[in-house]
């Protein structure tokens, strides 16, 4: 009896294991509770966790399609790509690679679409290109969009996401701060309204230029909004930062933000805003 057994274990031994591949990307991890989740039903909650209310960060196409009415879209300046004006090699690399992954020509999308039948004029940042950086080409568009705006009497959306200026187009980068907060300037005086949309992060130059301009300012939740980064500030000041320093609802406390809006009640919200600012 013991021979037979003996022999069995050696035959099941000498079975290969079947192995199964999972596709990337199939399952998500939240970063703030950990829950495992399918990213197919994660998508069809708007990329907000089911547990916590983590809101993930969405692509500029990911945006459009939940903000703007289905078919209303039209792109400005799409074929618009980016520049190297000191022609550094590593920073062409860098360009390069960004399109690749982020299947855009540069890190805004800019255009013009429907929310709930009213017509405006957008602009959408997305951090798989270089963290939406503002180089000479993300301002451009931004500013050419806010120009259209005016001329077309369009009210304006600009959803923010950036890490800041593109450092690699050095003072350039810079000058986009003063090029958009201009046209805002010129669209202020013509009477149009701009609703700025704070989505996690929006820092640095562009937190410091037109994310901060709007005459409504709202905000997901727990977006990360400043200008230095908490640790960059401590180590300025030497001393430890407030519980929630720079979230949403911490700026909504201390009255920088209008609104904190969960992502599924955005595209009501800023309908309703445009409903009550409507000029006919």
């Amino acid at each position: 009896m013991l021979d037979i057994f003996k022999k069995q274990r050696q035959r099941y031994a000498t079975v290969n294991p079947v192995t199964r591949d999972i596709p990337d990307g199939l399952w998500v991890k939240c970063p703030r509770c950990h829950e495992i989740q399918y990213s197919g039903e994660l998508a069809k909650q708007l990329k907000v966790c089911a547990r916590c209310g983590y809101h993930f960060r969405l692509s500029a196409r990911e945006r459009l399609k939940i903000t703007i009415d289905e078919g209303t879209f039209i792109e400005w300046d799409g074929d618009m790509g980016p520049v190297n004006p000191f022609q550094n090699p590593e920073y062409g690399e860098k360009l390069a690679r960004a399109q690749q992954e982020s299947g855009l020509k540069e890190a805004v999308v800019t255009g013009e679409g429907d929310i709930a039948g009213h017509r405006v004029a957008v602009a959408v940042m997305d951090t798989r290109f270089m963290m939406a950086s503002m180089g000479t080409v993300v301002g451009e568009k931004i500013t050419r969009a806010i120009e259209r705006a005016r001329e077309k009497r369009l009210p304006l959306i600009i959803f923010s996401a950036s890490g800041g200026a593109r450092m690699q187009e050095g003072i350039f980068s810079l000058m986009q701060m003063t090029r958009t907060c201009a046209a805002l300037s010129f669209f202020s005086s013509a009477g149009l309204l701009y609703i700025s949309v704070l989505t996690d992060p929006t820092t640095g130059g562009v937190s410091a230029s037109f994310a901060f301009a709007g005459d409504i300012i709202l905000a997901e939740p727990g977006a990360l909004i400043g200008f230095a980064g908490p640790r960059v500030i401590e180590q300025t000041i030497r001393q430890k930062l407030p519980e929630g320093f720079q979230s949403a609802e911490f700026l909504r406390q201390h009255g920088f933000v209008d609104a904190v809006v969960p992502r599924p009640l955005l595209k009501k919200t800023l309908a309703q805003i445009l409903d009550l600012h409507r000029s006919d």
